[in-house]
């Protein structure tokens, strides 16, 4: 059912006049006739009565007006529901405890009243097929590994380096350095079992292994950090990589530490993905927040896969 000539036929209704329903809806009195007799015909019954004072519902016409707003009413309900602003601006940042999701709590302080929904998707090709069928807004990743390059449509900006630290347990033959060079990494077990072969961090740390020489393990289960944050603790062997952003909790028995690595830093770079056709205007407040917080990247004394993103 055409819902302009809905619309008509309740102006109409209101009105109690056919002139004074054109005017209304800024259409000629004879569009307006055309409109209610079309319908008229579709319904099947007669919906007005001309008389010399104007027009007047008939009883089939009474009974369908409460069922015309309605549509009228459904119908708005609809558009308002995908009108750009009128929805939460909808985030994958990947993880709760990461650095993506410190940057859109940082984002919610200085914009407490833009809405969020905050997803956590885990590989890149879902979180982009997410961005392009319109599912998500936006997602933090690491841009753009050899071979996978963005589609033409997904624009992206880099948005933090995110420097890694050395976590140890207290009896690690490290614990007591207050930095520690990268190159003396070279023959120490680093064990990182969250890392998925396919993911962009794998790409990443294949780089840095091959770069410097490193050993990272990924053997075994994945129990999450808390397990991680148990096993190096206890494991004067075994250290591991952390994000300098990384949200860790731990029990204060453990006493774990958080080393700097230098010579050069290697940073993890975090980059927003976006649709280029998206208009949603708390995306551009995001992008804004987001270059106006946003560090120097290729810092002197940092490092960086040569595939990552250069702005």
């Amino acid at each position: 059912m055409d819902l302009d000539t809905v619309r008509t036929f309740v102006a109409a209704a209101d009105a109690g006049q056919f002139q004074e329903a054109a005017a209304e809806l800024a259409v000629t009195q004879q569009a307006v006739s055309k409109r209610i007799a079309g319908l008229e015909r579709d319904l099947g019954v007669r919906l007005f009565t001309r008389t010399a004072r104007g027009a007047v519902l008939t009883i089939d016409g009474q009974a369908f007006l409460p069922h015309a707003r309605e549509l009228l009413r459904v119908a708005e309900r609809a558009v308002a529901s995908v009108r750009a602003g009128r929805r939460p601006l909808r985030v994958d940042v990947i993880a709760s405890r990461s650095a993506a999701s410190g940057l859109m709590r940082g984002f919610h302080r200085t914009h407490p009243d833009i809405e969020l929904d905050v997803m956590m998707l885990f590989d890149i090709e879902t979180a982009v097929a997410a961005i392009r069928s319109g599912a998500i807004d936006a997602s933090f990743r690491a841009v753009a590994v050899p071979g996978r390059p963005l589609p033409e449509d997904i624009r992206s900006v880099r948005v933090l380096d995110e420097s890694l630290q050395l976590l140890t347990g207290p009896a690690h033959a490290l614990a007591g350095a207050r930095s520690v060079p990268l190159a003396r990494l070279a023959g120490h077990r680093i064990w990182m079992p969250g890392i998925v072969p396919g993911t962009e961090w794998a790409v990443y740390y294949d780089d840095l292994v091959a770069e410097f020489g490193l050993t990272i393990e990924a053997t075994g289960p994945n129990f999450g950090s808390d397990a991680l944050l148990d096993t190096i603790a206890d494991t004067p062997a075994l250290a591991t990589f952390m994000g300098e952003q990384t949200r860790l909790i731990w029990p204060a028995g453990h006493g774990l530490r958080r080393i700097p690595v230098t010579d050069p830093t290697p940073v993890y770079p975090h980059s927003l993905l976006w649709h280029r056709d998206n208009a949603h205007p708390a995306l551009a407040a995001l992008r804004a927040h987001l270059t106006a917080t946003a560090t120097g990247h290729d810092a002197t004394g940092t490092w960086a896969p040569h595939w990552v993103t250069p702005h």
